[in-house]
């Protein structure tokens, strides 16, 4: 019996990369990484992943490749849990009559610029913006904006290219090192354009969703400015149910106008008066391991029901339990190179941990750079209360000592 294919179009580097991976295999499909670089992926030769070496960025080689593979023997599905290649999936998926999204929906709505617009257009709370291709433009729309201002790609992730402007030297200092980048972290040809938008004063939540329906919402920690890493997550937030109700709405709302309402969307929002304003939405499972806090807290696989999205089966979308989880990142204080983490075995005993994970072995080099990439590992706690996830998961991280021998990035080559 021949065992159909399951593609994905590139994928996280780790994370739901090597989740979705392993859950197709679970649904007893064969897992195929079409990529550009397979050495990329260290997860594929750890796991035995299928790899095949394509140019992900040419949509008709992509196309072929897919073909070839529903000749031989079937080809049951296509994603990618990459936000880079999210849409180029959906087109492809399109091509071959395979469950997706609305590929034109997702194409143009990756541009954080055109989902400005649309969200403007449907009277959607949101930051006040404006795009700029040049520095003085940028400078311009700071000034009308007024300070400070984030400025940021038009299209990216894991906070890459986000800053907080204060001045007008701040944006003229960012906003010519982005639009001066040829190529983004992923080797991708960069947008010439940014956006400069308005801080929005409040705290930060996530509105995670599965086909027009929200599964919950996250409560986000962030780092500290002028950057805006996530440096824990808490799942499902504590919220009164009133203002939660009004999140969910807006959340709802914001995908109806954009026309992203099939299978996983990740909806980024934050507080002002208690009104939400849409910092950004993705149509997508979110990243930060949010997917597994809903799995220990409710008991609900998004990453398993999404691959039965995909595969054109029905996905199950209900609680299985009513917990809580909650995550916080493991971050080196400066630039240098891991000698030790010490205290590894003691915050694994801290009551409710269920996950401990480190992404930077001893020896590595790590560097700050105000993103996601900041992040070397991750505990995860769960509780009966939001309280108790939250104490378990920052008592453990209390307890985690990473030890650097500490250097310059000029040091680093050298060396």
């Amino acid at each position: 019996m021949t065992v159909p294919c399951l593609a994905f179009v590139e994928s996280n580097t780790s994370g739901t990369g090597r989740l979705f991976a392993r859950a197709a295999a679970q649904q007893g499909f064969r897992p195929v990484l079409l990529c550009s670089d397979p050495t990329r992926y260290k997860y594929a030769e750890e796991d035995g992943l299928s790899t095949i070496e394509v140019d992900t960025t040419d949509q008709k080689a992509l196309l072929k490749v897919c073909e070839e593979l529903a000749a031989a023997p079937s080809l049951a599905g296509l994603m990618s849990s990459s936000e880079y290649f999210v849409a180029t999936a959906a087109a492809v998926a399109f091509e071959l009559a395979l469950s997706g999204p609305n590929h034109a929906a997702v194409q143009k709505y990756r541009d954080k610029e055109n989902q400005r617009w649309r969200l403007k257009q449907a009277g959607i709370g949101q930051p006040a913006f404006q795009a700029a291709s040049s520095v003085n433009a940028a400078i311009a729309a700071a000034e009308t904006i007024g300070f400070p201002v984030v400025v940021k790609p038009v299209a990216g992730t894991g906070s890459i290219g986000v800053k907080l402007c204060c001045n007008s030297d701040d944006v003229a200092r960012h906003s010519k090192g982005l639009l001066s980048l040829g190529k983004n972290e992923r080797g991708l040809s960069a947008r010439r354009r940014i956006l400069i938008e308005e801080l929005v004063l409040g705290p930060e939540y996530s509105v995670e969703t599965f086909d027009n329906r929200v599964i919950g919402i996250t409560g986000k920690h962030l780092g500290s400015l002028p950057y805006f890493v996530e440096v824990g997550h808490d799942f499902p937030a504590a919220l009164p149910s009133e203002l939660e109700r009004v999140i969910s709405q807006t959340a709802l709302h914001t995908l109806n106008a954009l026309d992203l309402g099939w299978g996983p969307a990740h909806l980024e929002l934050r507080l002002a008066d208690e009104k939400p304003k849409i910092i950004e939405v993705n149509p997508r499972l979110a990243g930060g391991f949010i997917p597994e806090l809903v799995r220990f807290a409710y008991g609900l696989d998004l990453i398993s029901e999404t691959l039965k999205r995909v595969t054109g089966q029905e996905p199950q979308l209900e609680k299985r339990s009513n917990g809580y989880a909650s995550l916080r990142f493991i971050l080196p204080a400066n630039n240098g190179f891991i000698t030790g983490v010490e205290n590894l075995a003691v915050a694994t005993q801290v009551p409710g941990v269920v996950e401990m994970r480190l992404y930077s072995e001893v020896g590595a080099f790590v560097q700050r750079q105000g993103d996601f990439r900041d992040r070397i590992g991750h505990v995860i706690a769960t509780g009966d209360t939001p309280e108790a996830a939250c104490a378990g998961a920052e008592s453990a991280l209390s307890r985690i000592r990473v030890i650097l021998e500490e250097t310059s990035a000029a040091a680093t080559e050298e060396r």
